[in-house]
């Protein structure tokens, strides 16, 4: 299947299949959105929707969290992956915020970047779903299906998946293209045991193409016997 055939068939798929996609992280505003994305870095969403109703509860805007301390954020977060760093960061991101962006989160990449705690992956999701933009982020999910399905080729870097992706994607399927992408890798197409018995779209998928000419070549029985 070439490149395009491909694109077309997986946009097909899921626009039909799973239309309304979105993070499972909870949130109610783009401030908790950006605390959730951040936290969420190397740790699960349900675990993260665990710990930020109380956080929220304490601190329910960029003011309230910018007059805080590392060392109080850190006993809500506790339990999330890395709390010291990103206690830390969320911290420094509500003072950034407050002083530079009067407690508005940005729109621009270039902006989002430049606060504490937020490289990229993280601004493409806030401007991706917040504001609508046809912006790609590129998790381990993103990253893993998307070279599996063959979407992407000869890209190592999450940079390099997503330049790909935003090339071949129809403009207006990019956001909702990361979420298609995180779903179909957090429940099917799992980083060490991908669920090819149960996946929907092996038909277009180049790791199910290739693993399964290896299957197939050495269960065959034997012609001379």
């Amino acid at each position: 299947m070439l490149k395009k055939e491909r694109y077309k068939e997986f946009v097909s798929y899921f626009s039909t299949h799973n239309p309304d996609a979105q993070t499972e992280l909870n949130y109610s505003n783009p401030y908790e959105l950006l605390v959730a994305v951040i936290l969420s870095a190397q740790c699960t969403d349900k675990r993260i929707n665990q710990v930020t109703p109380a956080l929220f509860k304490r601190f329910p805007d960029v003011v309230s969290l910018a007059a805080s301390s590392p060392e109080e954020v850190f006993t809500y977060i506790r339990s999330v992956s890395y709390p010291n760093n990103k206690a830390k960061h969320l911290v420094g991101m509500a003072q950034k915020l407050h002083a530079e962006f009067s407690g508005e989160v940005p729109e621009r990449i270039d902006d989002l970047i430049k606060l504490p705690g937020v490289g990229r992956k993280t601004a493409n999701v806030i401007s991706s779903v917040v504001f609508q933009q046809p912006a790609m982020a590129v998790d381990t999910h993103v990253f893993r299906v998307s070279n599996r399905l063959g979407l992407t080729s000869n890209a190592t870097t999450p940079l390099a998946v997503e330049k790909q992706l935003v090339k071949y994607l129809p403009k207006e399927t990019i956001a909702i293209a990361h979420h298609w992408l995180i779903l179909h890798g957090r429940y099917i197409c799992l980083a060490r045991r991908p669920k090819c018995e149960e996946c929907p779209i092996t038909y277009m998928c180049r790791y199910f193409e290739k693993t399964h000419k290896v299957i197939s070549a050495t269960t065959s029985p034997d012609k001379n016997t």
